[in-house]
């Protein structure tokens, strides 16, 4: 059985994969995978609450998390929306097709393969680089669900999907030093949401949980005094405890003191000073 671990962010809204043309949902005649999932394809669904379990109990949730391959934990695994007569499709194909329009996932929508079939379940698979980065099971004539449709589904953090995937999406997934992706659940960055008028402002994220800690830059003054700790500026000395991170996005690079109370952002035109936001603070 395998066992793979990725992460997510609360921030970002939302080949190098296998095979196949862009655009093709389905991949026909799909070489096998290097090591085929050989568990089951139903379990019973288990619960998880993001606020109190740690995420590697995610891989209990739904059989499809077992099917995963991750580098790092798992970023989000369940079960699918209960769905009618006519939401769902006569062919396992046509399930699949109904899990995007049912869930609308924040995951590729092209280069899928059958990669098992047994008891009226058929496990659909994205690879990238020969490992599986989001599994999707469909069952066909579930209680109360007529035809084919997701029964459960889990993917890997966005960070291990193709940069040409991410980067035509809402993500900025930053790297370490050596230049390798860094799970966004880590540290990831978007630009303000359009809905609040915010799009001047960026928001960066480090850390989940209780240790997660938001910043943001705000050169226009769109978010307010009532939102941040202290106010953004844009040409400030770095200080002499902050340290490097590593961190990597660009030509930004992240400086933290111990208190991090402060993100100091050094670029190619100096250190800017991103003060976090202040708890609670959200768009209306």
């Amino acid at each position: 059985m395998r066992r793979g671990f990725v992460a997510l962010t609360a921030l970002v809204a939302v080949a190098a994969v296998g095979c196949g043309t862009e655009g093709d949902l389905i991949v026909e005649g799909a070489s096998p995978p290097p090591s085929p999932y050989s568990g089951p394809l139903y379990i019973p669904i288990k619960a998880w609450d993001e606020e109190k379990d740690d995420r590697s109990e995610l891989i209990d949730t739904a059989a499809a998390a077992r099917a995963l391959e991750c580098d790092w934990e798992i970023s989000s695994a369940g079960g699918s929306e209960p769905w009618s007569e006519g939401d769902a499709g006569e062919t396992p194909e046509e399930g699949l097709e109904a899990y995007f329009e049912i869930e609308q996932p924040e995951v590729p929508r092209e280069g899928y393969r059958v990669e098992r079939e047994e008891g009226g379940r058929v496990l659909f698979s994205y690879d990238v680089d020969g490992r599986t980065k989001v599994a999707v099971i469909v069952a066909k004539d579930r209680k109360n669900r007529p035809g084919w449709g997701p029964e459960t589904s889990a993917s890997c953090d966005p960070a291990e999907f193709p940069a040409s995937w991410t980067d035509s999406k809402d993500y900025e997934v930053w790297t370490d030093r050596d230049g390798k992706r860094v799970p966004i659940t880590v540290i990831s960055s978007s630009e303000g949401s359009a809905h609040c008028d915010w799009q001047k402002a960026h928001f960066l994220v480090t850390g989940e949980g209780r240790d997660r800690v938001l910043y943001a830059r705000d050169p226009d003054g769109v978010l307010g005094d009532e939102m941040l700790e202290a106010p953004y500026q844009g040409d400030v000395a770095m200080p002499a405890d902050a340290k490097d991170t590593g961190y990597r996005l660009r030509d930004r690079q992240l400086w933290l003191t111990d208190d991090k109370k402060t993100a100091y952002v050094r670029t190619s035109d100096g250190v800017e000073a991103w003060p976090r936001v202040k708890e609670g603070m959200a768009c209306a």
